[in-house]
């Protein structure tokens, strides 16, 4: 936790880079044409806009892409290459208004003199921004240092892990970092040198995310980060060899998390899917088949990234013999009405089953027999003979790169053995037989 003269300090910072990156000179950016209106027009919000969000009293960057034509508006948050885009949009007036469905956020803001001002997010729990239309970014500090590679995080984790992986990817002075826990990976964060320090964000369609990535004189590097209620946290990441050297523990292995107080029962389950029918695990069309069980929520970024792969599988095995079943902890207001989570189901193409399990909170009552049931996702692979033989603790994203292709490609070589039946056969490599701690 972070001294008041630390926070203050780190405060000061992001508030003087955010105020640099977001200064408009009146000057053509070289991103994007300047324009007094938008590019569309007079009456048309089109263009990209840049601005800031206020994150529990922090600054962090956003940036808008809306396109316009005519009978329809959509808009995209950009992140480096990647984009969020909105499911719907509105403009009338200088009001401008665009839906994220899959996350139940919604941009609401107003259009003025090349200056938007307005609200992100949903249900009262909003962050206020403001931004200008094509706004110049100014050059990055010179001679930044070389950070790029891995780095271990020594933290006391609220779920008992002992470190994180940090990756960072850099070019020149731009950097791309990225966070991984037990739970999962915050996604690519993106920043640039810039006064003795990299400052790394992103603003997707899930919210925003902040840390600050500062170089110290005996190689560590200090990362500080903003938690969901607004703490400041100052931790230190070193590379992994210097960590081992120091007798600091390493990232706990996922597969190992999360286990059975008895492997030998089955993962029961009994839940409504989306049309209201009751979904069992003992069912006839899973008897004798391998099965996937992703606990999740549709509100969860991780378990939107492992989605679209399940949904990979479920196409390429299902022929073959394998389930899967989502169990989905919602929040009561999406259990009565789930928008959010059939738009996550629309936007991915999901086929397999989806079923409404209850509210987060409820999460370990709903499976005492689980040790350590605290992330989301935590998937389940059971087998044949219907007892479970892996458990995955959480979901590497495409942000995390290799450890992403490597998750994929031993999941699926996994399902493989599940369908053989063979799946306590040598050469099992990182994925274990579910046991007791």
């Amino acid at each position: 936790m972070m001294t008041p003269v630390a926070r203050a300090a780190f405060t000061t910072v992001v508030a003087a880079l955010i105020a640099c990156s977001c200064s408009v000179r009146g000057a053509t950016s070289p991103r994007q044409p300047a324009h007094e209106q938008g590019q569309g027009g007079a009456d048309s919000p089109a263009g990209v806009w840049t601005g800031t969000a206020e994150l529990d009293g922090q600054q962090v960057p956003f940036q808008l892409e809306v396109t316009d034509t005519g009978d329809q508006v959509r808009g995209a948050l950009l992140n480096g290459k990647q984009k969020s885009p909105s499911s719907s949009g509105t403009y009338s007036g200088g009001h401008l208004v665009l839906r994220f469905d899959y996350y139940a956020n919604t941009l609401d803001a107003m259009l003025s003199d090349g200056v938007l001002t307005g609200t992100f997010g949903k249900d009262g729990h909003t962050v206020p921004l403001t931004g200008r239309l094509n706004a110049e970014v100014p050059a990055a500090s010179p001679a930044p240092p070389n950070i790029a590679g891995e780095w271990e995080v020594a933290v006391q984790g609220p779920k008992g892990e002992h470190a994180w992986k940090l990756k960072v990817r850099q070019s020149r002075a731009n950097v791309d970092a990225v966070i991984q826990r037990i739970d999962g990976d915050t996604g690519d964060l993106y920043g640039e040198w810039r006064d003795g320090r990299f400052a790394v964000s992103h603003f997707t369609a899930a919210g925003p995310s902040y840390a600050v990535l500062k170089p110290q004189s005996d190689g560590t590097l200090q990362l500080a980060t903003i938690s969901h209620n607004g703490e400041v946290q100052e931790l230190t990441a070193r590379r992994p060899q210097i960590a081992r050297s120091e007798g600091l523990t390493g990232p706990e292995d996922p597969l190992h998390h999360t286990a059975l107080k008895n492997p030998r029962e089955p993962l029961a389950f009994r839940f409504p899917n989306l049309e209201g029918k009751l979904v069992s695990a003992s069912d006839p069309e899973f008897s004798h088949r391998a099965l996937i069980v992703s606990i999740g929520g549709s509100w969860c970024p991780n378990c939107q990234d492992e989605a679209p792969f399940l949904e990979t599988l479920y196409r390429k095995y299902h022929s073959r013999g394998l389930e899967i079943v989502e169990l989905s902890f919602e929040e009561r207001s999406q259990l009565a009405n789930p928008t959010r989570l059939k738009a996550v189901n629309q936007r991915f193409g999901i086929t397999y089953p989806v079923l409404l399990a209850g509210t987060p909170d409820q999460l370990d009552q709903t499976f005492p027999g689980v040790v350590n049931l605290n992330c989301w996702p935590t998937t389940f692979f059971i087998g044949k003979d219907g007892l479970v033989k892996a458990i995955h603790t959480g979901y590497s994203g495409p942000a995390t790169g290799k450890d992403n292709a490597e998750l994929e490609k031993e999941t699926a070589a996994l399902v493989e053995r599940l369908l053989r039946g063979d799946e306590r056969s040598p050469g099992v490599g990182p994925l274990q037989v579910a046991q007791t701690h």
